[in-house]
């Protein structure tokens, strides 16, 4: 039976086998069974969620890991949570190591911010608290109407560069741009190394892209009123790509929170071998690894690059060796154990920052 102490049970709401590891690393750590649940798509390409057993006054958890195919893993998640509401469940509480669409946080041009319209149809679908890790901006819990645990995975990286990188006292963190620079600084300090920071034209931040809504300009009406004519606003010009940092004869260790299209990582890779560095690592919480990932790493000058098993990737795994994982399913685990038997939730906060 999956009746947990006290009554809480554990669902995936993942249609595909490999999704579903890292919750059955969860159930093991706390020692009950994945609930029976079926999670499956029609020829017409609709999802659709059956709950086997009755969670009538129960707590429930919801893992869902996020495949290449976002879309439809949300609407799974959607699903199954609404379900779970209209079966009576007491709280569903959603376990998304990797939160989607975290990077369309803000306003772009004329577009949406996605990530606010998402928060809100998980609240919609019955869903009463989230388990995540590492938001790509801390701000987005302020868009949920409910709790959100962004819990770090970097005691896991920090431990794995000690414990796994031979003479990592003679490395360097990188930032591959300024807008990553809190993060490396963050390992640095913990790991009492160096810090470098790339800045230049080759890089291209969020931060630079163009905000707001494109409007014309004011002109003269017909009624002979002048415009207003406002202070026009310089274009930015980059300066020509530059380590601020000696990384020569050192090990280059690159962090971020997201590894998806490896191109900035790759061009960075390359830099820094040409400023000495003579082996680099690469390191994030979430390694997306889209498109031809496996394939530019592996012909790149990376060493390797090591992600967590938030997100599923053994495919990419196959296609490229130089990918390692580390498993963040034990913090995962503690904090459903916690958040069930009403416990604080600080022990998993030990000594992180704001600016972790």
């Amino acid at each position: 039976m999956n009746v947990a102490k006290g009554g809480y049970r554990v669902f995936s709401a993942n249609s595909t086998p490999a999704c579903t590891e890292l919750s059955k690393k969860i159930t093991e750590r706390l020692g009950v069974e994945l609930g029976k649940s079926v999670v499956y798509q029609e020829s017409n390409r609709e999802t659709r969620v059956e709950i086997k057993e009755s969670v009538r006054g129960q707590t429930i958890f919801i893992i869902q890991t996020i495949p290449r195919d976002v879309n439809t893993a949300i609407m799974e998640l959607l699903i199954m949570a609404y379900a779970l509401k209209t079966s009576c469940a007491k709280n569903i509480i959603g376990v998304i190591p990797y939160f989607p669409y975290s990077k369309q946080c803000k306003m772009r041009k004329r577009g949406s911010i996605v990530c606010k319209l998402l928060a809100s149809m998980l609240a919609k679908a019955g869903l009463t608290h989230i388990i995540t890790m590492d938001l790509h901006q801390k701000e987005i819990q302020g868009f949920f109407t409910f709790p959100v645990d962004n819990l770090r995975a970097s005691p896991f990286l920090v431990q794995y560069i000690q414990e796994e990188i031979p003479d990592y006292r003679n490395a360097i963190i990188v930032a591959k741009s300024p807008s990553a620079a809190k993060r490396a600084q963050s390992f640095a300090e913990r790991l009492r190394l160096g810090l470098a920071v790339m800045h230049g034209e080759a890089q291209c931040s969020e931060s630079d892209m163009a905000d707001g809504r494109h409007s014309p300009p004011c002109v003269r009406n017909t009624f002979g009123h002048s415009g207003l004519e406002l202070p026009l606003m310089m274009a930015k010009e980059k300066p020509p790509i530059t380590v601020v940092g000696d990384v020569g004869g050192r090990i280059a260790i690159i962090v971020d929170d997201i590894i998806d299209d490896v191109e900035d990582f790759v061009a960075t890779a390359e830099i820094l071998k040409e400023r000495g560095a003579y082996k680099i690592y690469v390191m994030a919480t979430h390694g997306l690894l889209s498109a031809d990932a496996p394939r530019l790493i592996e012909e790149s000058a990376i060493d390797e690059v090591v992600v967590t098993n938030t997100v599923p990737h053994e495919v990419q795994k196959l296609q490229c060796p130089k990918i390692k994982t580390v498993d963040v399913s034990m913090i995962l685990a503690e904090a459903i154990r916690r958040i069930h038997n009403g416990e604080s939730m600080a022990y998993l906060f030990r000594n992180i920052t704001v600016d972790d």
